[in-house]
């Protein structure tokens, strides 16, 4: 399964010209929105805060402290000044000793907040930097640990890393089942969130041990999970990489939390919950800048959900979309400070098996994905919208999703299950797909070197109408501003431009979770990430 991944990347013979001004578009497109997010806060912004600077667990019911906090404060000072302040000023005032105890006397009504001014908004100013930088330090030190011990251990031998999926519910379950994916060749574990999480506007404590299709994403869950591959690297000499989800009501929190507990990858898409959660548009852009520059800081690989455009809009007629939301995520991370090794800019193997010349146009969507981001690790996945429950069929549509990866020198190759639409896959049927994964990337060795389309035959010519596509859809997105002056993202969004879906930007869940920032909102966290 080992192999380069030096690529030869002008096989389309893309015209520079007309790529630069595809990005050109998408930051026009994209920074309006980078200016909406700068000028708001959310509630999970500012509990992501409290959480860098150490505060954790929860109250008898469950309710986590940092939400008990920051609703108290909110209640007395309003979101718009952010929480650092009002905090930080209510232990210097002698409040309570320490934020643990100051969120359990806000709790219980027995602490008040004010938002200093002069001398005592700059003392807490000065104390709650100085609280969320060792959070921030924790990050750095977990990053350095993931350097070392990838210099230690070794790393997986080559991409596509082999990106497989865990999701039983109970934690303690998902780690055998982890481990010994591990052991039959994964180089990534995904530990899929229980449906629903995404819609929880608090992280749930704890290791857990029931979940809805998937375990939930806790602190917890993330440590043991982590130990778990970690004892697993050491002992077959590679660096097993853990992925999670930094999505829905909680994304700056789970970031948070995955940075200090040193997860490799999370799935992080700028426009997914807003399209499949019905999320408010502004809560999730504001969320996912924030969640970003953690990752950022962390050296997270994001993956990006485009996959999932096609699970609801033809593959072929929406392709555009598809490289219109890499474009759009690629600018939004890239403002954050993420780097191009850390895009896994997603995509799929969606098209209808009964449309001719399926495999031509996905190897076109393919290649076209791959030139156009070279330097980041894409991330291919699988078919799911067309299987049938005819286990066979899956199993070979599968094999030719591998291929087209083996093809177009795919970066993060997740790997596709027969029982897809039958049941949450076994043990066994995990086996049997790493088996056709192996095969393949054997068999095919670096057949990308010789895979050269003809420069006039059809997968260039689609690959090229895609491409202008994509650069339409952007020019009409740049120009075409609704009347109440939002960016014009918003209203291609409310439209249904993506995956079908129409989502007003007044709409959705979490909007109550939203302020403007006031002209003296000051977050620790953020002048830190974008100080340093």
């Amino acid at each position: 399964m080992s192999r380069s991944l030096t690529l030869d990347l002008n096989k389309l013979d893309l015209d520079k010209t007309t790529v630069r001004k595809a990005r050109r578009l998408a930051k026009k497109v994209g920074k309006p929105i980078v200016k909406l997010a700068k000028q708001h806060t959310t509630v999970s912004v500012e509990r992501a805060t409290l959480r860098l600077a150490g505060l954790g667990g929860a109250d008898p019911d469950g309710t986590p402290w940092v939400n008990r906090l920051v609703d108290a404060v909110r209640a007395d000072t309003g979101l718009q000044h952010g929480i650092a302040l009002p905090v930080w000023d209510a232990l210097r005032r002698g409040e309570a000793p320490d934020l643990m105890t100051l969120a359990q006397k806000a709790s219980a009504g027995e602490a008040r907040f004010r938002l200093p001014e002069g001398r005592d908004a700059r003392r807490a100013e000065s104390e709650s930097r100085r609280a969320v930088h060792k959070g921030i330090k924790l990050i750095d030190r977990r990053r350095k640990e993931r350097d070392r011990m990838i210099t230690q251990i070794g790393d997986a031998p080559s991409q596509p890393w082999i990106y497989l999926i865990v999701a039983t519910g109970d934690i303690m379950e998902d780690i055998p089942q982890a481990q010994a994916a591990a052991r039959e060749g994964a180089d990534v574990i995904a530990v899929i969130r229980s449906t629903g999480q995404s819609l929880l506007d608090f992280v749930p404590e704890g290791a857990t041990r029931e979940g809805f299709a998937g375990t939930y994403a806790t602190q917890e869950n993330f440590r043991l999970m982590r130990a778990a591959l970690d004892e697993t690297s050491r002992e077959l000499g590679r660096y097993v990489r853990l992925t999670n989800y930094a999505s829905g009501l909680c994304m700056p929190e789970i970031a948070a939390l995955a940075g200090m507990e040193r997860l490799d990858m999370m799935l992080n898409d700028s426009m997914y919950g807003i399209l499949f959660r019905d999320i408010n548009p502004i809560r999730t852009f504001v969320d996912q800048r924030f969640s970003r520059q953690v990752h950022a800081r962390a050296g997270i690989i994001i993956n990006t959900g485009e996959d999932n455009y096609l699970t609801t809009a033809d593959a072929v007629e929406a392709a555009h979309t598809v490289t219109t939301s890499q474009l759009l995520n690629e600018y939004f991370a890239k403002e954050a400070g993420l780097e191009d090794w850390q895009l896994g800019l997603g995509h799929a193997f969606e098209i209808d098996p009964a449309v001719p010349d399926s495999f031509r146009l996905e190897l076109a969507h393919a290649l076209l994905a791959r030139e156009l981001f070279p330097d980041a690790p894409l991330k291919w996945m699988p078919p799911t919208r067309h299987m049938t429950g005819d286990i066979f069929r899956g199993f070979l549509l599968d094999g030719f999703f591998n291929l087209a990866g083996a093809l177009t020198g795919q970066g993060i190759l997740l790997v596709g299950m027969m029982t897809e639409a039958v049941v949450t896959p076994w043990i066994s049927d995990r086996d049997l797909a790493l088996r056709n994964v192996r095969y393949v990337m054997r068999a095919a060795g670096g057949l990308h070197e010789d895979f050269r389309p003809h420069p006039d035959g059809f997968i260039v010519r689609r690959a090229h109408q895609v491409l202008a596509e994509t650069i339409e859809l952007l020019e009409d997105i740049a120009h075409d501003s609704d009347d109440a002056g939002d960016p014009p993202l918003l209203a291609a969004i409310a439209d249904g431009t993506f995956g079908l879906m129409k989502r007003p930007p007044g709409g959705g869940k979490g909007l109550d979770g939203v302020a403007a920032k006031a002209d003296d909102y000051y977050n620790p966290a953020v002048d830190l990430m974008e100080g340093e």
